[in-house]
């Protein structure tokens, strides 16, 4: 089996309670289904250096302010995930999918209407469960 990969995920709360989502290129794993943004942790970076670095470099926003939401361990047949997800409370800029990549504002409560990589489930019960 693969070494784990160890990735920063944002959680990235809008204006009306809104998350913002981006679609992931056909090329990658797990590609043309939806995401909360992010990337891997490189060496020597804490999650929250990751995140920051990886939402500039996907999604043009600088984040001012993070808060741990959970940590999620998901291994798929070709692939072992470490996803450590961080609400985003505050950032600057205005969203744009700098790598092409089709970026959505949803509300908690539309996330089921999309589809994500399985990984991300445990994320999308638990944004859902705070709104019940």
């Amino acid at each position: 089996m693969s070494k784990r990969i160890h990735v920063a995920v944002g959680v990235i709360l809008g204006v009306n309670n809104t998350i913002l989502l981006a679609k992931r290129p056909q090329h990658l794993h797990q590609g043309g289904k939806w995401e909360f943004p992010g990337g891997k942790v490189e060496p020597g970076e804490s999650v929250e250096q990751a995140l920051s670095r990886e939402l500039k470099e996907e999604v043009a926003i600088t984040v001012n302010t993070t808060e741990p939401f959970m940590t999620i361990s998901f291994d798929y047949p070709d692939k072992q995930v470490l996803l450590d997800i961080h609400k985003v409370t505050k950032f600057s800029g205005s969203p744009l999918g700098v790598e092409g990549q089709e970026l959505q504002w949803v509300s908690k409560t539309e996330l089921q209407h999309y589809e994500f990589p399985e990984a991300n489930q445990p994320i999308i019960h638990k944004l859902q469960q705070e709104t019940a």
